[in-house]
């Protein structure tokens, strides 16, 4: 058992570090300091908010700094029972670049944030479309940097920021993100295929091409998801676009959660759903947890103890390794790898309650709204 564990242990870290090294970062650009044969193509900012109050501030503070020459931005504000609305026109007042939208009321058979984002779409006209979430604030030189990243036939930028943590859920579950991503995905087969299978996304930034994005019906397409960033990837994909998936974590920061709460409800949303509603997937993916990342910490004990023989202890060190790798790529503090055992036990967990809420039909909420 114990060379099974190690080997797959061995393996997975291997894995992870390609990944990691395949996983393409964003050149920084620095505001004016690229010198351009012709103008900078237009570039629109879309941001939902519902019950945005707390993030509207630092929101807005940012976007104005940003100073790219063709921008626009617009901000929908999605039924919000807070001062989300009063707040952006108070503090976007005599900025022509932003322009304030009303949500209309929510359609049958569609997700709350998919239909927010939808109404965006329908204002300007740019060459390339920015959907971010109003948690998220933008490096200087982001928009231009990004630009510059587009290949031809990429039709989809997106990545997964830099998250500082919060709470005791928050420092267990959040960095998961990035570990699941740089573990599981084949990172290379993702960026340099159209197979779509093979693909990632993070909803809080994704910036399109608008010409794929209009090509598959927007998110339209996706009306009904709740892993919409994922979801559309697909569609761009099957329609023969690439995605680029990037290290964005130098240009890309996302305030995720405040609370344990919030942490707990989110990741339950999107755990079950972003594994299509697999049983199957859920029960693998919890032998294996299990196996090479919770056992080990049980082994680890009895090896320090003397109860059982020193090499006991490596399988709790790969797994602790491999998780610094992915922290040390994204940002993350350094010793949350520590956590490994923990936060793949609470992942678990996660997994079991996300797959209750599914099977069960009890409904997933999020912004005081439940999706069943």
């Amino acid at each position: 058992m114990l060379t099974f564990v190690i080997t797959i242990l061995v393996l997975s870290l291997a894995f992870t570090l390609l990944n990691t090294l395949s996983l393409p970062k964003i050149k920084s650009i620095q505001p004016g300091s690229a010198k351009q044969s012709t103008p900078w193509p237009s570039v629109n900012i879309y941001v939902p908010l519902r019950n945005e109050e707390r993030n509207v501030p630092v929101l807005i503070s940012n976007l104005k700094k940003l100073s790219y020459p063709e921008l626009t931005i617009y901000l929908l504000d999605d039924g919000s029972t807070d001062k989300t609305g009063t707040l952006i026109e108070e503090l976007t007042s005599g900025d022509t670049r932003f322009h304030l939208l009303n949500g209309g009321h929510l359609p049958d058979g569609w997700v709350g944030k998919v239909h927010a984002c939808y109404q965006l779409s329908r204002h300007g006209n740019s060459e390339y479309a920015l959907f971010m979430d109003a948690d998220v604030t933008l490096a200087p030189g982001t928009i231009e940097s990004m630009v510059m990243s587009f290949e031809p036939g990429t039709g989809l930028i997106t990545g997964f920021p830099r998250c500082p943590v919060k709470g005791i859920l928050g420092h267990l579950l959040v960095p998961m993100q990035h570990f699941v991503v740089h573990f599981h995905l084949p990172v290379l087969l993702a960026n340099l295929t159209v197979y779509p299978p093979a693909t990632a996304a993070h909803g809080a930034f994704m910036m399109f091409r608008r010409e794929s994005y209009d090509h598959i019906g927007g998110h339209r397409s996706v009306k009904d998801s709740l892993v919409e960033d994922v979801h559309i990837s697909r569609e761009l994909k099957k329609s023969g676009y690439r995605v680029k998936l990037a290290n964005i974590t130098s240009h890309v920061t996302c305030d995720m959660y405040n609370s344990d709460q919030e942490v707990w409800e989110g990741f339950s949303k999107n755990m079950f759903p972003g594994l299509g509603r697999s049983l199957l997937l859920v029960l693998l993916l919890t032998i294996l947890y299990t196996a090479v990342y919770i056992v080990p910490l049980y082994w680890a004990v009895l090896g320090i103890t003397g109860t059982l023989p020193a090499v006991y202890f490596i399988p709790f060190l790969l797994g602790v390794l491999q998780k610094a790798v992915v922290d040390f790529a994204t940002g993350q503090k350094k010793w949350i790898a520590l956590l490994m055992p923990a936060s793949a036990f609470v992942t678990v967990i996660l997994l079991w309650y996300s797959a209750y809420l599914g099977l069960f039909k009890k409904g997933f909420s999020w912004k005081g709204r439940v999706y069943k």
